[in-house]
């Protein structure tokens, strides 16, 4: 089957489009498969797939880990959801900024964002369900976020007042994460 990988504005955060077989009955893709994305550049090993369930305009994010450094893969497999990753990298000539897409379970895009960026998504439907896969096994101590709404950033939300948890209300500013001694585990050369 057929996989389509295209850069976005920041060209470690790749959009990816799945062929997919229809018919009557429903349809059938390969999520994942070793040596397509091999030869695509991406990563051949997760070790670990999460799921969230969400409400309509739920923001969960901006998420990040440094150890184990965690890439994430991530796909919508019920519902909409305004995806967004931040490139948080101290050394990046593209520190602070973002790039978001709409993926639907309909048009089936995955989005791929190394670690040294903060992930966030906003659901767009009522039980919008994404899963991630992470290149990082979770580990709560080496964990944190970015301000969902840090005006620095100031990522367009397609939502005028979202349904946030007390953690990603109370998030630290990126210029904060980038004053922490373990903002330097993100490095453009050390991308995973």
């Amino acid at each position: 089957m057929r996989l389509t990988a295209t850069q976005l504005a920041i060209p470690e955060v790749i959009l990816l489009e799945h062929e997919a077989f229809e018919d009557d009955r429903g349809y059938f893709m390969e999520v994942y498969k070793q040596d397509v994305f091999r030869d695509l550049g991406l990563p051949e090993t997760f070790v670990q797939l999460n799921e969230s369930r969400s409400a309509h305009n739920v923001i969960r994010g901006l998420h990040f880990q440094w150890e184990p450094p965690m890439g994430k893969l991530m796909r919508v497999a019920e519902g909409a959801a305004f995806l967004v990753a931040v490139d948080i990298r101290h050394d990046s000539p593209t520190l602070g900024r973002w790039v978001g897409e709409t993926v639907t379970a309909e048009n089936r895009f995955q989005l791929w964002a190394p670690a040294g960026f903060a992930r966030g998504l906003c659901a767009l439907t009522e039980n919008t369900r994404v899963q991630y896969l992470c290149t990082g096994m979770y580990d709560a101590s080496a964990e944190s976020g970015i301000l969902w709404n840090d005006p620095e950033i100031g990522i367009r939300w397609p939502v005028p007042e979202p349904r946030l948890s007390s953690k990603d209300q109370t998030a630290q500013t990126l210029r904060e994460w980038l004053s922490r001694p373990e903002s330097k585990f993100f490095s453009v050369a050390q991308a995973v």
